[in-house]
């Protein structure tokens, strides 16, 4: 059964969700179109600009991402206590990167407001804006409509773009975050279109690792591809610390790296003796981990996490079974010592 969307996206339960926009008939309209020829892999980079201009006006932080030919991911971060600190001026300047504002949110900018109440209709005007910003549907309807259309401006035509809004998956704790992330920055390899995390082209993996010594997030883009501000890895010093992932950029590269050997073609051996760490610190069974990165969303339903975080959303949502429960008691079995 179909859920309202409110519901599939609750900040208090969970910051951080996977997204997926999906082409049309899952064609390959940001790719080489097989049937025509035409190569329509620029719109990738569309689809990176935009990301970049909304991470500078949405209160979302983008934590991973890969474009596909006919479909992208990511993982992004809800910050509603970022939103609400916001001055009004701020909420005005981010939301003008997007819109134009509505006269009376200029003539507010302006200190030209000559009443009680044009004044209370601007601060209203501003709060909804300020709700905006940090609304993750918001993110989404400005990133894919703004590519439709003008994807639909170059092609000459009208009609959908992509198949339907987006669909998107709470991840409810650390675990389901690093099992996501690697997900979908592993995308271009087991599609078989690159052999290596350095290799796969428009993923955030590959980025991370062009700007190598910048803190493993911090945008410097390069002559190719426009650079995503991605939300920082933490310091092993310190892997509470806010607005930052909860875990270092090395062990989540050598965990992507790891993984990345397993999913090649003929490279489905016994586990090694090098497992990464941090699976067994974040509790994450490595053999189920690695078959799980080959089909991560139908592994899950609405919700990717442990047991307890499934059991835990499954009654908010009035349920006692969500989609993902085996599969949760499989792959998220171990406990961290």
């Amino acid at each position: 059964m179909t859920r309202p969307r409110r519901t599939l996206v609750n900040p208090s339960d969970t910051p951080y969700y996977h997204v997926i926009g999906r082409c049309v008939r899952q064609a390959y309209l940001c790719g080489r179109d097989h049937f025509s020829g035409k190569d329509y892999k620029h719109r990738r980079q569309w689809i990176l600009e935009r990301l970049a201009l909304l991470s500078r006006a949405f209160t979302v932080d983008v934590c991973a991402y890969a474009v596909m030919s006919n479909h992208y991911h990511l993982v992004v971060k809800l910050n509603p206590g970022k939103t609400e600190s916001l001055s009004d001026e701020s909420v005005m300047e981010r939301w003008a990167l997007l819109f134009a504002l509505p006269l009376r949110l200029v003539r507010y900018r302006q200190g030209l407001i000559t009443s009680d109440a044009e004044a209370r209709t601007a601060r209203e005007a501003i709060a909804c804006l300020r709700e905006r910003l940090g609304d993750l549907a918001w993110f989404m309807r400005c990133l894919n409509e703004y590519i439709a259309r003008r994807a639909n401006t170059e092609d000459g035509c009208t009609g959908r773009f992509w198949e339907g809004r987006y669909k998107s998956q709470a991840l409810l704790d650390e675990a389901a975050l690093l099992t996501c992330m690697s997900y979908v920055d592993l995308n271009p390899i087991r599609a078989g279109v690159a052999n290596a995390p350095e290799a796969s082209e428009f993923t955030s993996i590959e980025q991370r690792i062009r700007n190598t010594g910048r803190a493993g997030g911090s945008p410097s883009g390069n002559d190719h591809h426009p650079a995503v501000p991605l939300l920082a890895f933490t310091q092993m010093e310190d892997l509470t610390a806010p607005d930052h992932l909860p875990f270092t950029f090395q062990d989540y590269l050598e965990l992507v790296d790891w993984t990345g050997r397993h999913i090649r073609e003929g490279k489905q051996g016994a586990i090694p003796a090098e497992t990464p760490p941090i699976l067994t610190r974040l509790g994450i069974d490595a053999e189920h981990y690695r078959k799980t990165q080959h089909r991560s969303r139908s592994a899950f339903g609405i919700a990717m996490g442990c047991i307890h975080s499934l059991k835990r959303t499954a009654r908010n949502l009035g349920q006692s079974y969500i989609h993902g429960m085996n599969e949760a008691r499989r792959l998220f079995r171990l406990r961290p010592t």
